[in-house]
């Protein structure tokens, strides 16, 4: 991270690395080392309530764009901007293994 985005500062103690399925507890607000299979049952045990909108990207966002973006969340509360990218190995699996409409060409979803 410090080499490809220096502007950002950060710290190895400004970062969690995790799985993906380790991340999706995190996101649901499971303390760590929670187990995975706690997904299995179905329903959350937190009553947290969200209203969201997302989009597919296929351009990258410039870098004004983001910095009016970014000056937004400073001025929010409780802020959260969920990145999902797309590409890499979504782009290798065939279309007909897996349907999926914004496959081709869909850099991340926001």
């Amino acid at each position: 991270m410090r080499k490809s985005f220096p502007e950002l500062g950060l710290a190895r103690s400004d970062c969690i690395e995790m799985t993906r399925i380790q991340s999706v507890l995190y996101m649901a607000g499971y303390p760590s080392g929670t187990p995975r299979e706690v997904l299995l049952e179905g329903k959350s045990r937190f009553k947290n309530f969200l209203k969201g909108k997302s989009d597919f990207v296929r351009d990258p966002i410039p870098e004004t764009a983001l910095k009016r973006l970014w000056k937004r969340l400073v001025e929010e509360d409780s802020p959260l901007v969920k990145w999902t990218p797309f590409g890499g190995m979504m782009s290798k699996i065939s279309e007909s293994s897996t349907p999926f409409p914004h496959r081709k060409g869909t850099i991340f979803m926001i």
